[in-house]
């Protein structure tokens, strides 16, 4: 891989990763609802959950939805409603005082599965593959294009998250603000689903 290429790929991932999307928005209310420390292992699950989605896109199943677009149509289904599962259960969290005394936040597994329902985080992953490898070092390439998505998505699950639980708590510390705060995430969270079912 060329210079330029891995440069592009690094900003492709990143621009990808940091702009508002189910991920995020799901980790903004969380780092609000639970805090940073307690939304830890859904970070994690987002950032290794999407880079092995990458690199076994990467190395076979890309080829999957090619020759069956039905699965991929299956996979965006599954994925909204689970989304609009999410977006309630974000809508319905209550206070920050009300999140870490009952809830819980989304565990390692979870957040990792649910990357392979989430339509953005599929998009992503076939048009870096389909973009950013080097037919001569096609394995390696899609190794690095897994890397750059583990890295900027690492800053980016970490900015999201800091914002919620840092920023936000000292503006929202309003039991009804927080109610508002929360419907209007759940409702970006169905928001982002438009674009995304008629890719």
């Amino acid at each position: 891989m060329t210079l330029d290429l891995v440069l592009a790929l690094f900003l492709f991932a990143f621009v990808s990763s940091i702009t508002p999307g189910p991920n995020n928005v799901m980790l903004l209310s969380s780092g609000l609802t639970f805090g940073f420390r307690r939304t830890i292992p859904h970070m994690a699950g987002v950032c290794l959950g999407h880079a092995a989605m990458v690199l076994v896109i990467g190395l076979g199943l890309g080829q999957l939805f090619e020759r069956i677009p039905a699965f991929y149509t299956v996979l965006k289904v599954l994925g909204a409603a689970y989304m609009l599962y999410l977006a309630w259960r974000i809508a319905t969290s209550g206070t920050v005082e009300e999140g870490e005394a009952r809830a819980r936040p989304l565990s390692f597994f979870q957040a990792a599965l649910f990357q392979w329902i989430n339509p953005k985080g599929i998009v992503m992953a076939v048009t870096v593959v389909t973009l950013y490898t080097a037919e001569s070092a096609y394995t390696f390439s899609v190794f690095v294009c897994g890397l750059a998505f583990l890295v900027t998505n690492t800053v980016s699950v970490t900015t999201w998250t800091a914002f919620g639980s840092v920023l936000l708590r000292r503006f929202l510390s309003d039991p009804v603000k927080v109610r508002w705060f929360n419907w209007t995430m759940a409702g970006l969270l169905v928001l982002s689903l438009i674009p995304m079912l008629w890719t």
